[in-house]
């Protein structure tokens, strides 16, 4: 305890025999919260400033035997990280500590020890003067800057006062003094009854300040606050809920947007959810490295074209930031940022990263000088745009926060200055309405009713809710039409690196015999090891290999590739369903548009693939009949990257390069297996045939075969992977297995001459020379990638 802090002690004193209404109250020490009075005691005090010299001297002689008291430190606690450390009795203990740092003249009272039967009669008359001692009242603390401010995860920031314990503590307190004896003791025994986790002793033993203390180290701040107000409803002291509520109303509204995020993030939704299955967050989250360099996300990694035709850039170590850290950054002129944007290519983590943000926030582990995490995403406004609640389809923006958050209602706390708060915007491709970003209407008030639209354009502007923080999230093709006069900072999500796979994988499984099964299985793939930087993909290979290591027998040959890029499309074209178009769980089967859309996002990439580039513009798209946003956008399978090619125009790609050859290797076999085109017929090519007779161009075998011709004479290696998923995609397991009842109908016959090819590969690796081992090696996979059975 501070030396410096006074320590006031209350005399307690009566005989057993006395009526109870005539015995005074007891006051104590200020407790380790602060400085706890009540207004009726500092009145008290003020009124007897001209009485205490000779209170004093009367106490003194009362009391010849002074003893000093002083509360011990504080340790951590679970609920309020304070605990107060105390003895068998409700009084404070007396230490040297306390004698040697007494100012000169302070009177020390010992509450422990104090005989109230020793006191004399005459004394009684003195029990109306509030004891005061000498000592004089602490300064001020000295409240730091936020940079100065860290907690113990080295985040910077300090809570609100209104939001911190202290102010919880003299709130409760001043409420409780004003309860007769009466009303308090009903008060507490009614608490106790609603709480199983206090004692009756602990209830009743000691004074108001005791009880206090108590319940914030057992129940929490929060917790203690709603549970005060509640019971002092029970008991009818509906004025003394209200007062208690009003003067916490800042704490409790932040308390509840917590356990709203809580309750939304704590527990990470993955896929179709199991009953009995559940992933918290904290326990699986592995941060993904985040580069304030952005140049497009993609890893330009390939396990058989060291020099890709494109080439990619990555930002280095030196530009990551945490996610935590994101509203910590500066603008050039050393002001802190307003507006961050994330964007990343899909299935980076965006979504998984802003509810690793929230839930730190909400559980105190970051960012504690936000006072508000206030979440509305572009899926929200998208549903008030047109599903409005609004008779006038047109709001506010208060009552939009209201609308989602109806515990924020009548808050005019986010027109204070003083009122640091943050709005998460994440999901921008869901909001798929232009927005006039010129010629939108200025809005600088935050009641001012508008058409969803205009909000949006005015909360990035900066006009409406002008004290916020706002943190945009969204897919690149989409946030790109914001202007950039309105970002300060933007950042990209580049994922995992090979430690972070390792530990991801690693986390997700309590079977640590499991995981590192998992772990050196899948890196048995490079290619899969490549594309398992996106977070995504990492849940895919660790949900795929969980499954499969069930079965007697497997891992022992390397797992086939193409299954998981064919569980990557069918996991994205679902989403798309669901999150673009709202369907359900239980609807999504893929219409005859959805089918079409693949098939032409596939004949897109072989065009590609023939011109050996993995970089498409908005005429590559509209040549092939799509539509912009369908492809780079919603399909979950393309991005746009942030350099424009040489003509001045937006460029995009798939997200990885090997993405692009297995969209072209499906797209050919789509068009053999449902329309009986050979798209590979070489005729055009004057390419010399393994197969001489020409109906063999119309068999499966003849298609393998101009697919192996195409890859020998190419000395780029463009087609050596997309060969591997062709062949990959005519196992039965992946055409009619995993897309039976997606691309194509269940009980269709299938693809027969899958022999003839086994023995075309074997005869072509048979014939392959010894000094391209790659091709050898790659012409090897392709035959596993059809024959081999994992299960």
């Amino acid at each position: 305890m501070d030396p410096d802090r006074e320590v006031e002690s209350i005399l307690k004193q009566g005989n057993e025999d006395e009526d109870e209404d005539e015995e005074e109250k007891c006051r104590r020490p200020p407790s380790s919260y602060g400085s706890m009075k009540s207004d009726s005691e500092v009145m008290e005090e003020e009124e007897g400033e001209e009485k205490e010299q000779e209170g004093n001297e009367e106490v003194a002689e009362a009391c010849p035997s002074p003893f000093p008291v002083v509360l011990p430190d504080s340790t951590p606690f679970e609920e309020t990280g304070l605990q107060m450390i105390r003895s068998d009795s409700p009084e404070t203990l007396y230490t040297m500590t306390t004698q040697q740092t007494k100012p000169p003249g302070a009177v020390v009272i010992d509450t422990r020890s104090f005989d109230l039967e020793d006191c004399p009669d005459d004394a009684d008359e003195d029990l109306d003067e509030v004891l005061v001692n000498h000592s004089p009242e602490p300064p001020e603390p000295i409240e730091p800057e936020d940079a100065m401010q860290t907690d113990d995860n080295s985040q910077p920031g300090r809570l609100h006062p209104e939001q911190d314990l202290p102010h919880i503590f003299k709130s409760i307190q001043d409420i409780l003094t004003g309860l007769t004896r009466e009303e308090l003791f009903k008060f507490k025994m009614r608490f106790y009854q609603w709480e199983p986790g206090l004692t009756l002793q602990q209830v009743m033993e000691g004074d108001i300040l005791d009880f206090v203390d108590r319940i914030l180290e057992t129940l929490g701040q929060h917790r203690s606050l709603l549970h005060t107000i509640s019971t002092l409803e029970s008991i009818n002291k509906k004025p003394e809920a209200d007062c208690l509520q009003n003067q916490c109303k800042r704490a409790l509204i932040r308390f509840h947007l917590m356990q709203h995020l809580i309750r939304k993030h704590q527990v990470i939704r993955e896929g179709v959810v199991r009953a009995g299955k559940q992933n918290l967050l904290n326990a699986i989250y592995v941060e993904p490295q985040i580069s304030t360099c952005g140049y497009g996300g993609v890893d330009p990694s390939h396990e058989l074209r060291p020099h890709p035709p494109s080439p990619l850039q990555v930002p280095s170590a030196d530009t990551f930031v945490g996610v935590n850290n994101l509203f910590r950054l500066q603008k050039d002129d050393g002001q802190p940022v307003r507006t961050v944007l994330t964007t990343g290519i899909p299935g980076i983590g965006m979504t998984v990263s802003v509810g690793k943000f929230s839930l730190d926030w909400a559980e105190l582990r970051a960012n504690k000088d936000l006072q508000f995490v206030i979440k509305l995403s572009f899926r929200t406004f998208w549903f008030l745009r047109n599903k409005s609640p609004f008779p006038s389809q047109k709001m506010s923006i208060i009552q939009v926060i209201e609308y989602y958050h109806p515990e924020c209602k009548d808050m005019k706390y986010l027109e204070q200055d003083d009122c640091k708060f943050l709005i998460i915007m994440d999901s921008f491709d869901c909001y798929q309405a232009p927005l006039d970003w010129e010629k939108a209407p200025v809005i600088n008030d935050n009641n001012t009713q508008a058409h969803p639209d205009d909000l949006i354009v005015n909360i990035v502007r900066g006009s409406v809710l002008r004290g916020a923080r706002v943190w945009i999230l969204g897919r690149r093709a989409a946030v790109s039409q914001i202007p950039s006069q309105f970002i300060d900072v933007v950042t990209e999500i580049q994922g995992f690196s090979d430690e972070m796979k390792d530990v991801y994988l690693t986390k997700r499984f309590g079977d640590a015999e499991l995981a590192a099964k998992i772990v050196a299985h899948f890196k048995r793939l490079p290619t899969l090891s490549i594309l398992a930087h996106q977070p995504f993909v990492c849940w895919i290979v660790a949900t795929v290999l969980e499954r499969c290591f069930r079965y007697r027998g497997y891992g022992v040959h390397p797992p086939r590739l193409t299954p998981f890029y064919v569980t990557i499309l069918i996991v994205q074209t679902n989403r798309r369903l669901q999150f673009y178009y709202g369907k359900g769980e239980n609807e999504l089967k893929w219409s005859s548009d959805d089918k079409q859309l693949l098939t032409k996002m596939g004949k897109m990439a072989f065009k590609m693939l023939e011109r050996n580039t993995t970089v498409f513009s908005e005429e590559d798209v509209k040549e092939c009949g799509l539509k912009l946003t369908e492809v780079v956008v919603l399909s979950g399978m393309c991005t746009e990257l942030p350099s424009a090619d040489s003509a001045g125009r937006r460029t995009f790609c798939f997200i990885h390069s090997t993405f692009q050859e297995f969209m072209a290797a499906l797209y050919v076999f789509t068009m053999f297996r449902s329309e009986s085109k050979n798209i590979l017929d070489s005729s055009v090519l004057h390419m010399p045939k393994i197969f001489t007779p020409k109906d063999q161009t119309r068999s499966v075998a003849g298609l393998v075969q101009n697919a192996v011709e195409r890859t020998l004479s190419s000395p780029l290696g463009q087609y050596d992977m997309f060969l591997r998923f062709l062949c990959g995609i005519l196992s039965p397991d992946c055409y009619d297995n995993q897309l039976g009842g997606y691309l194509f109908p269940h009980n269709t016959p299938k693809v027969s001459g899958v022999g003839e090819v086994q023995r075309l590969l074997e005869q072509t690796i048979q014939n392959a020379q010894e000094n391209n081992r790659d091709r050898l090696e790659n012409l090897k996979e392709c035959l596993r990638e059809m024959t081999q059975e994992d299960e």
